[in-house]
């Protein structure tokens, strides 16, 4: 037994290689997972400080955007201190130049009386220049005659160098008419100066007075027209963009549809909220406006050229004409003064498109306002 022990020696070489051939693929297996690991691991932390860039990068975006809406909103607060600090100096001015237009219309109204007056005068001193050229012809005639009368009386004493005293009164008392008749000529020939002088001076005063007659009017023409600029400015921002309400040229022209159904005379709901808005505007407007400025809001009329022949409306004339006063009338209920409102109808004759198309049709129905004068 003891020699087959020594023949069959006991051999754990294999076991052991097997062993470090398992634990050397267990640790390569293990060295890969950390490789992989760590690889994974990197990109992670790449993609997060790429990431935690961006983030920085979008935080300075956004303190920049704050920094700057900050300053936008202190310019805006500066301006709109500046705006309203304007607006009480607009106030203040318009209620100097109240007063002032107030005192102007004192003086036009004097100007014109004075004018009047003038003009009486002129007349009166153009009736006498007159009279006083007829005098004078009639003194020119009467002198002419009693020189005549006078060379003939001369020529007879020449003749007859005897002459009774009647003769020598008579040709004395001839030379005193004769003196008499030369010194009023001499007087009516002043009389005709002064009148022609006084007549220029009259007349260049109506040429200034006229002048100043015009800048007036002038002045308050440019008045009512900055305040229609406002009123449409004004109008249109509480409307807003709508197709169917346009400014064009001086007016403010509504479709009849946005007012008023198809043939018919009554405000709509619709129309009635436009309205209401219009109305608060023109009342907020008026309250700036001088009390005498002679302002009136024209309401006008306008239908197609396809005729309508009803009990109510015989003619577009009468149709355009009842939409009108419809707008006036609900302007007023409102608190629109009436003395500030005007109704017209033009019916189909004054269109905005002479087609004969439903476009055409379209834009024709409509009403228009203009802020205008009395």
């Amino acid at each position: 037994m003891a020699r087959l022990a020594r023949r069959r020696p006991l051999d754990f070489w294999p076991g052991f290689v097997d062993a470090l051939a398992s634990l050397l693929m267990v640790m390569v297996f293990v060295i890969l997972i950390f490789v992989i690991g760590q690889f994974v691991l990197a990109d992670a932390v790449s993609g997060r400080d790429r990431a935690l860039a961006q983030l920085e990068a979008e935080l300075a975006t956004l303190a920049r955007t704050l920094s700057l809406e900050q300053s936008a909103r202190q310019r805006a607060e500066a301006e709109v201190g500046e705006l309203s600090a304007s607006l009480s100096a607009a106030r203040r001015e318009s209620e100097a130049r109240g007063n002032e237009l107030l005192a102007a219309r004192d003086e036009l109204h004097a100007a014109q009386d004075e004018a009047k007056t003038r003009r009486e005068e002129a007349a009166r001193l153009a009736a006498d220049i007159e009279a006083l050229q007829r005098l004078k012809a009639e003194l020119e005639a009467e002198a002419a005659r009693l020189a005549s009368a006078l060379d003939t009386s001369e020529r007879g004493l020449k003749e007859h160098k005897e002459m009774s005293a009647a003769a020598i009164a008579q040709v004395e008392l001839l030379n005193r008419q004769l003196a008499a008749v030369r010194e009023q000529l001499e007087q009516l020939n002043a009389a005709l100066d002064a009148a022609k002088v006084a007549a220029k001076d009259k007349d260049l005063k109506l040429e200034e007075l006229g002048r100043e007659l015009n800048l007036a009017l002038a002045a308050r023409v440019k008045e009512l027209a900055r305040y229609r600029s406002e009123f449409f400015g004004r109008l249109q921002a509480v409307l807003g963009a709508r197709k169917d309400v346009q400014v064009v040229g001086d007016r403010f022209v509504f479709s009849s549809e946005v007012l008023f159904a198809s043939a018919s005379d009554e405000v709509s709901a619709d129309g009635m909220v436009q309205l209401t808005r219009l109305a608060e505007t023109l009342k907020t407007l008026s309250a700036d406006m001088p009390k005498d400025l002679p302002w009136v809001l024209q309401v006008d009329g306008h239908t197609d050229r396809r005729p309508i022949a009803t009990a109510r409306f015989p003619s577009n004339w009468e149709l355009a004409t009842a939409r009108a006063l419809a707008i006036v009338k609900f302007l007023r209920s409102q608190g629109i003064p009436p003395e500030r409102l005007a109704a017209t109808g033009y019916g189909e004759f004054h269109p905005l498109d002479a087609r004969n198309t439903e476009e055409a049709y379209a834009r024709n129905r409509r009403i228009e306002l203009k802020l205008t004068s009395r």
